[in-house]
């Protein structure tokens, strides 16, 4: 007899999860699916690990320079495998959690691999084989990303691997070439650098960090190669010998073509969307660009049938999946909500230096016409971040001259992740560049950064 629910969501990553649990608050019979581990990639093997490894990193960074903060730390070393093991760890835990979260709010794990038959109908197939059919009024789809793997660079998961190899290795590569400076390339060449490692990143773009501000950019350029990691831009790898012990890594560059020895190549150019075999064809579901084609409100051209996160267009970050999430079974349960303004999500890496992003840049918002005010405030202005030995980086603002409507705002420095949700509020509240100037920020704080670069795009800056 088939499993009977109200709704299904196929997957169980931030977009699944948390889609599920709102839809019980709302008094929905819920059932999720999953094949792997609950709390999916996210929780598992992408935002939450690496940020335990980063952390590992950057205490030992700490230790490392005890001097500078008139401290003593002599014979500072690591056991690589404790720190892996750490992360490991804290995803595990992290996992439980969401078990936790599903029986208190009376949800169904159900552990195998779903398919959808038909409109209100999904074939589960569990580890042993076997086959179940689950039935639900509605079902989200949810199946989340991998790896993207370029035909040069095939995935081993021995010399050439991915980014769930690159947090569980068993020894540490001496030498290490990291393809893609996106986030996940940039926060595994620190971590890499940080414990030791020779680290050599290769974009194919005439930047790193591509996506963000020029300037940050050039910022995240700067402190990589002060922290002794190899920046090629512009460049392309065109083949990887895996033939001897290590890797030779062939990189053509605007020089010319240039051969990297190493240990380990990372592939870290993007993520590739799981839609393979889920019945989206059979179904006639639209999908164009390795994207599922939905509403305002996520729902496929099949009715009762819907699709979050990673697999419809939008960025694929965990935040984003989770809003959507909400917003679906918020439509579904006959809610009013309010349609997801994609011009106003926060993009962060989590690198030494932290880069923090919402809304155009600076080269952007000139494109699309804006007459612009700039404000910008270096870290090395700031009494807390001279307290912290973290002058590195700046805040960088964005406004119209015209209304004063904020336009974007960049930042590169310590703890800015944490900073940019003050500005993605105040872009959703229309808050003007004269509000946040007028705004008393606490003394000393990086996030005073925020309200000096204001003062300074309107000429009223104090500390510069």
């Amino acid at each position: 007899m088939a499993l009977q629910y109200d709704l299904v969501v196929v997957g169980s990553g931030p977009g699944g999860y948390v889609a599920a649990i709102r839809a019980s608050q709302l008094g929905l019979k819920v059932g999720v699916i999953e094949r792997e581990s609950l709390g999916g990639i996210c929780l598992n093997w992408g935002c939450i690990p690496t940020k335990a490894l980063l952390k590992s990193a950057q205490v030992f960074e700490y230790l490392n320079h005890a001097s500078d903060y008139g401290l003593k730390a002599e014979g500072v070393s690591f056991d690589f495998n404790a720190v892996v093991n750490r992360s490991r760890g804290v995803a595990d835990g992290m996992s439980k959690g969401i078990n936790f979260l599903f029986k208190k709010n009376k949800i169904d794990a159900i552990m195998g691999t779903g398919k959808l038959l038909a409109p209100g109908k999904v074939e589960l197939t569990k580890a042993d084989g076997t086959k179940d059919t689950v039935e639900a009024k509605h079902i989200i789809l949810a199946t989340g990303a991998r790896a993207r793997q370029l035909p040069n660079l095939p995935i081993d998961d021995k010399k050439i691997i991915g980014y769930r190899k690159a947090m569980s290795l068993e020894t540490q590569p001496k030498r290490l070439v990291v393809v893609g400076s996106g986030a996940i390339g940039v926060e595994f060449a620190y971590f890499y650098r940080a414990m030791g490692s020779e680290v050599t990143v290769v974009e194919y773009l005439p930047r790193i960090v591509p996506v963000e501000d020029e300037e940050v950019s050039r910022q995240m350029e700067k402190s990589f190669k002060k922290m002794g990691i190899n920046v090629l831009t512009s460049a392309e790898v065109t083949k990887v010998d895996t033939a001897g012990d290590g890797c030779n890594v062939t990189i053509k560059t605007e020089k010319g073509e240039q051969q990297i020895a190493c240990d380990v190549v990372l592939s870290a150019v993007g993520v590739s969307t799981n839609l393979e075999n889920i019945g989206l064809e059979e179904l006639g579901i639209k999908v164009e660009k390795g994207r599922v084609i939905v509403d305002d409100y996520y729902q496929t051209n099949v009715p009762g049938i819907y699709a979050i996160g990673d697999i419809v267009p939008g960025p694929a970050l965990a935040h984003v999946a989770s809003a959507e999430g909400i917003i679906c079974v918020e439509k579904i349960t006959g809610h009013n909500p309010e349609p997801l303004n994609y011009q106003n999500i926060p993009g962060c890496t989590y690198a030494t230096p932290e880069i923090a992003s919402v809304g155009l840049t600076e080269a952007e918002a000139k494109k699309q016409g804006y007459d612009v005010l700039v404000g910008k405030f270096p870290f090395s202005a700031s009494g807390k971040a001279s307290a912290g030995g973290v002058k590195d980086g700046f805040v960088k603002v964005i406004f119209d001259k015209k209304y004063g409507e904020w336009l974007g705002a960049h930042m590169i420095g310590s703890n800015v992740t944490e900073m940019i949700a003050e500005v993605v509020v105040a872009r959703k509240l229309e808050t003007t560049g004269h509000e946040i100037i007028k705004s008393v920020h606490p003394h000393p704080t990086m996030s005073e950064a925020v309200m000096e670069a204001a003062a300074a795009a309107y000429g009223e800056v104090i500390h510069l």
